[in-house]
């Protein structure tokens, strides 16, 4: 530029002509814009991949982690972590990365050429950013602590959707729509007002780093004039000067957005390490072993267990032997579900409590135990996919429709599923919403049998189903225990009729363990238990 206005202010004196100079102006414009495409595609890809790898490692990590951390996880908090905190990080690694590198770049090389130009001339004109400096990172400090408060309150909004969602059924029961329809204005109102306060800090930092480059003009305008009347500097050089500088006002300017972006990435790659750092609390020993069968059966040694308050299960003690059908009642918080839990290993149990197979469980890999066994826990979960998708699931991608019919058939749902308009085919709904609370119990209990599994836990799995159908299906899951360890927990004692044992639980404690018939001669919290179901005195 500065070649081209003296070219123009004297003709013919210049080494290059107005024309050349022109030329080169305009190819150096082209390479520029080739440039700037190619450095956008490569960067912007790259946050892509970034944010690919990064949601597979936190999907990875949930699946590792155990039922523990999502106890005091909410599922709205992990959906916007997944979505947003994503977003924000993306958005730092690559149009945040991409403005840094161009803005570097261009201070860098135009600083230079000021300073050849004149020396002083730059240091008057650059005074003004070190306190633009001081007042930004003042701001961007608070920017960082407004962003993640920001986020918390939207994980906050994104979990309450998420319940208000699930539950509608039972709000509409209740008729507490303009409840929760308070509740979420309140929330929706705290988080607008935190991102207001966010907006009033980052508005702030584009007039401050205004100010810098427009007091940065003033200050070439008038000592650059000055040097160009004492012909210190030529005209050429002055428009070739405040040229540079008008460059640095755009990358000044995203200075601030790339500030923004990276205090507001910062604290979203701060929720996102929450997920990412958690460690599982059940994992297999440096030497763990396979299980390949039952034999050796199941033995707990004095066996507690806390979730961090009062002992659930104290001191229990028994040994099942492969093959043994047991029964597990008491009453309720009694530990029955959680004695369950720590068989499946879904909860973490100290070296030498628990044992099966015949090696201790901390040695045994998880994938080989859960391949042989069958669980069906107490909260039924369905899929919303197919009536046979999710009875397959407990076999795997290589399902044969004999083997999901089968199932069906020994959990009582043949009767059901003959009436679905599509049979297997037929969708259940978001968390099987179409179908009843029996449905979904036996359902669940096909998709744990479908597997032929080895050990079958089976957590109070008849409690929504009616007298008639619990005999049709006790009558089929007689067959399928034989030859199986299965541990059955439930507070119906019509649901012990093939068990060889009953052990009973009170208090956390074993108080009564024993055949069904020993147990009713023994007139104690089982013989209670079942006198009173049966209505006898």
């Amino acid at each position: 530029m500065k070649l081209g206005i003296e070219a123009l202010q004297h003709p013919g004196q210049s080494r290059y002509s107005a024309t050349s100079c022109a030329l080169t102006i305009v190819g150096l414009a082209a390479l520029h814009c080739v440039t700037r495409i190619y450095s956008r595609t490569v960067i912007l890809n790259a946050a892509r991949i970034i944010e690919f790898r990064i949601r597979n490692d936190m999907f990875h990590r949930l699946t590792e982690l155990d039922i523990g951390y999502f106890s005091h996880s909410r599922s709205g908090d992990i959906l916007s972590r997944f979505s947003n905190d994503l977003t924000n990080v993306r958005m730092l690694s690559g149009f945040g990365v991409m403005s840094a590198i161009n803005t570097l770049l261009i201070y860098c090389a135009t600083i230079t050429m000021m300073v050849r130009i004149h020396p002083w001339l730059t240091l008057w004109a650059i005074i003004p950013f070190p306190i633009m400096v001081l007042i930004v990172k003042k701001i961007s400090h608070r920017l960082f602590h407004r962003s993640l408060q920001a986020q918390e309150e939207l994980a906050h909004l994104s979990n309450q959707a998420e319940e208000t969602v699930s539950a509608v059924r039972l709000i509409k029961s209740y008729c507490r729509e303009e409840h929760f329809q308070e509740e979420f204005d309140r929330t929706a109102t705290r988080y607008l007002q935190l991102n207001l306060k966010l907006a009033q800090l980052r508005g702030l930092i584009i007039p401050v780093m205004a100010a810098a480059t427009g007091s940065g003009t003033l200050i070439v305008l008038f000592l650059g004039g000055k040097l160009v009347i004492a012909d210190t500097i030529t005209l050429g050089d002055f428009v070739a000067f405040s040229g540079y500088l008008a460059m640095l006002v755009w990358p000044t300017a995203v200075l601030g957005w790339i500030l923004t972006l990276a205090q507001r990435g910062a604290a979203s790659m701060s929720r996102l390490a929450g997920i990412l750092a958690a460690e599982p609390t059940i994992r297999d020993w440096p030497h763990s072993l396979p299980l390949e069968s039952m034999q050796g059966g199941i033995e707990a040694r004095n066996l507690r267990f806390s979730y961090g308050g009062p002992e659930v299960l104290r001191g229990v003690s028994f040994h099942v032997t492969e093959g043994e059908t047991v029964g597990i009642t008491g009453e309720v918080g009694s530990g029955k579900s959680t004695l369950l839990r720590l068989i499946a290993r879904l909860l973490p149990v100290e070296d030498g409590m628990l044992s099966i197979g015949g090696q201790e469980i901390n040695g045994v890999t998880s994938e080989s135990l859960h391949r042989l066994t069958g669980y069906v826990p107490q909260e039924t979960f369905l899929f919303s996919r197919s009536v046979a998708e999710n009875i397959a699931y407990g076999i795997g991608e290589s399902h044969t429709i004999e083997a999901v019919t089968t199932a069906a058939g020994q959990a009582g749902m043949m009767q059901d599923i003959d009436t679905f308009p599509e049979k297997f085919g037929s969708q259940v709904g978001e968390k099987g919403i179409t179908l009843s609370g029996g449905q979904k119990q036996r359902l669940s209990l096909a998709r744990a049998i479908a597997g032929n599994p080895r050990l079958l836990l089976l957590d109070d799995p008849l409690s929504a189903v009616d007298a008639g159908r619990e005999e049709e299906i006790l009558n089929e899951l007689s067959k399928f225990y034989s030859g199986r360890t299965s541990l059955i927990v439930s507070q119906r004692v019509s649901a012990f009729r093939d068990c060889d044992r009953i052990i009973v639980l009170n208090g956390g404690e074993i108080v009564e363990q024993g055949a069904p018939g020993e147990l009713l001669q023994q007139d104690g919290l089982y013989a209670d238990m079942y006198h009173r179901q049966q209505g006898t005195p």
